[in-house]
């Protein structure tokens, strides 16, 4: 059965990117606090490139740009959409 899946505070992750930064081993850490090393391995590399954890601020400027196109391609197509209507009226 999968675990459930848990939330953490921006404090709890950055203390747990401390104690590896203070030399205590990923495994270590892990499981005395009962983490997914994928979790605790993201938060490092969060912290490490852009000190913070939220997903916005650790996009990529391929993803940031797939997002604008993608919003814009939605726009688009309602735009489209009004405009097959008025021209039925």
């Amino acid at each position: 059965m999968p675990k459930e899946r848990r939330t953490f505070t921006d404090e709890f992750k950055s203390q747990m990117v401390q104690l590896y930064n203070s030399g205590k081993t990923r495994a270590n850490i892990a499981r005395e606090y009962d983490l997914s090393a994928t979790a605790l391995d993201r938060w490092i590399k969060q912290s490490q490139t852009s000190g913070s954890f939220s997903e916005k601020a650790n996009r990529t400027p391929e993803e940031n740009e797939l997002l604008a196109l993608r919003k814009e391609n939605q726009r688009l197509k309602m735009e489209n959409d009004i405009l097959k209507q008025a021209a039925l009226i």
